[in-house]
This record gives structure tokens, C-alpha cells and sequence, in this order.
């Protein structure tokens, strides 16, 4: 387990990332004695502009006013 001190991360943080990629476990720790963990993140796909196309619809009348807030209009 590498652990290291804020400012020692900040000129390493690539190399920090690739350990952590590769399994090891990565900790910074701050002057007063508290320390996180670097850790990886599962992605889960790309999204796609347009992918929810055809899964819902907007009423024809989304956009016309209601009768409860005709008083907070100006």
C-alpha cells in the first residue's frame, strides 16, 4: 500500500492512477491525519445522443399554462 502526503500525490497523480488501475491500493493522507483511498470506477458505457429516442412522449399541451398558477404569472 503506497501512502503518501498531499503534495507528493499532486506531482505524482498520473502514476498514483495507474497503480490504482492495476490494483494496488493507493491512500493520500493530509497533515491532520486524514487519508483517502484512490480507488477505480466501473463505467458502464458511453452514452449516445438520441438512445431514448421513442421511449416517451410529450403531450401536445405540455406547454399551456395551469389554472393554479395564474395568480404567481406577471
Amino acid at each position: 500500500m503506497d501512502m503518501l502526503k498531499v503534495a507528493d500525490a499532486q506531482t505524482r497523480l498520473a502514476e498514483l492512477i495507474d497503480k490504482a488501475l492495476g490494483g494496488e491500493d493507493v491512500v493520500i493522507a493530509r497533515e491532520d491525519g486524514k487519508a483517502v483511498r484512490l480507488v477505480p470506477v466501473e463505467m458502464y458505457g458511453v452514452p449516445r445522443f438520441g438512445s431514448a429516442r421513442g421511449l416517451f412522449t410529450i403531450a401536445h399541451d405540455f406547454d399551456t399554462p395551469i389554472d393554479d398558477f395564474v395568480r404567481y404569472e406577471r
